[in-house]
């Protein structure tokens, strides 16, 4: 099927779910939780009393709003692809970068996709939501309805390059990292950076949402580059323009909202590590905030290449896991199992960092068959491979 005809059939079956029996059918799944064998009894039940083209796109949306709900509260109520709902922001982040934009006006949201962003957006803003993919953007009114947002969203269909900015007082632009099913080489993505940095200069308040492995010398001077983890999981990276910008790098903490910025100070002491090890979350790491982290905690570096921190007290901290330290030692495999052994380990998760080493055969070789769960560190302390075997400090 060519491009052209994929999307008018994607568009179809849109209609069709809107459709009286196609919302009869969706709000009849709403609570039915699915797994391949239900699914399939599921479908051959359905198709009794729907059309099996409706019922077939009906289970697909379904499914996709079950996957959804990881992203949005009202994810039962929206609608998706798999390609839209892999790139659209979760609603704890796009509610988190709203609040840059609490000072503008009208805001463009350029490659606005399912709407991720735009119905946070809208619940402060006027905003013209543009993108060239005629599904993606009806599905992203048809969200913004759903979050009660659609009064202020209006939608533009063009290639984002193209649209009239006139009268927008700032932008928020993701631009595509995949074409279709193919995913765009590391980063490139569509429009490409460098045009939307470019953009900068005819609307000076932007936002650019990146792939989180942007590096920190992308951006020009006056930017910022944010780094934004839900918990552990470091979901993206967002450039911020001159008028929006704060320090030039940024590690926030989502749903909590923590951040951390650099800061001088005097160079953090590399040491053998401790009773507690720290492993900063990965946006501290990507952000090179690892020493403001430290000069922060009264914590060391392991290794003056490595982003381990070692302490000699227990320390909460948002912005890194807390490991108790069983035991430290320079790295031997051979003697490992029988070491694991004598601590009650039955499980590991493996932490590798500066040491090679083949993880996978790692955990088969081990055969482990104790009471307690550990992590197990390979790693390098003062350029010597290293291990450490830790418990998650149970921290008050």
């Amino acid at each position: 099927m060519s491009g052209a005809a994929d999307a008018d059939a994607q568009l179809s079956a849109l209609d069709s779910l809107l459709s009286g029996p196609g919302a009869e059918l969706l709000a009849s799944l709403r609570h039915q939780e699915l797994t391949p064998g239900t699914a399939l009894a599921l479908g051959t039940r359905l198709r009794e009393t729907y059309p099996a083209g409706l019922v077939a796109a009906a289970l697909a949306q379904h499914e996709l709003r079950l996957a959804a709900r990881a992203k949005f509260s009202r994810a039962m109520d929206m609608f998706f692809t798999r390609a839209g709902l892999e790139q659209a922001s979760a609603e704890v982040v796009a509610q988190h970068r709203q609040a840059r934009f609490a000072e503008a006006g009208v805001l463009a949201d350029l490659c606005c996709g399912i709407g991720g962003d735009l119905v946070s957006l809208a619940g402060k803003h006027q905003v013209r939501a543009v993108d060239r993919d005629a599904l993606h953007l009806r599905m992203a009114m048809l969200n913004a309805a759903a979050c009660g947002v659609g009064s202020c969203a209006q939608a533009v269909q063009a290639d984002v390059r193209e649209v009239d900015l006139a009268g927008v007082d700032a932008v928020f632009i993701d631009p595509a990292r995949r074409t279709g099913a193919r995913r765009l080489g590391p980063g490139a993505s569509e429009p490409p950076l460098a045009w939307c940095l470019d953009l900068a200069g005819r609307v000076p308040r932007m936002g650019i949402k990146a792939a989180p492995g942007i590096a920190r010398d992308a951006v020009p001077g006056g930017w910022e580059l944010e780094f934004v983890a839900v918990g552990r999981d470091l979901k993206e990276a967002v450039a911020w323009s001159p008028p929006l910008a704060g320090p030039a790098t940024r590690a926030t903490i989502l749903p909590g909202g923590h951040t951390l910025t650099p800061r001088p100070g005097p160079p953090v002491p590399v040491a053998a590590p401790g009773l507690f090890l720290l492993d900063p979350n990965p946006a501290v790491t990507r952000a090179g905030l690892v020493e403001e982290l430290a000069r922060d905690l009264g914590a060391w570096k392991i290794d003056q290449q490595i982003a381990f921190l070692g302490t000699d007290s227990g320390v909460r901290t948002p912005f890194a896991r807390t490991l108790r330290v069983l035991h430290s030692g320079p790295w031997n495999q051979k003697r490992l199992p029988a070491r694991l052994r004598d601590l009650d380990i039955g499980a590991v998760d493996i932490r590798r960092r500066g040491l090679a080493g083949d993880v996978d055969r790692l955990h088969r070789q081990l055969k482990l068959s104790g009471s307690r769960r550990a992590i197990l560190v390979m790693t390098r302390v003062r350029d010597e491979p290293w291990g450490l075997i830790c418990l998650d400090a149970d921290l008050p």
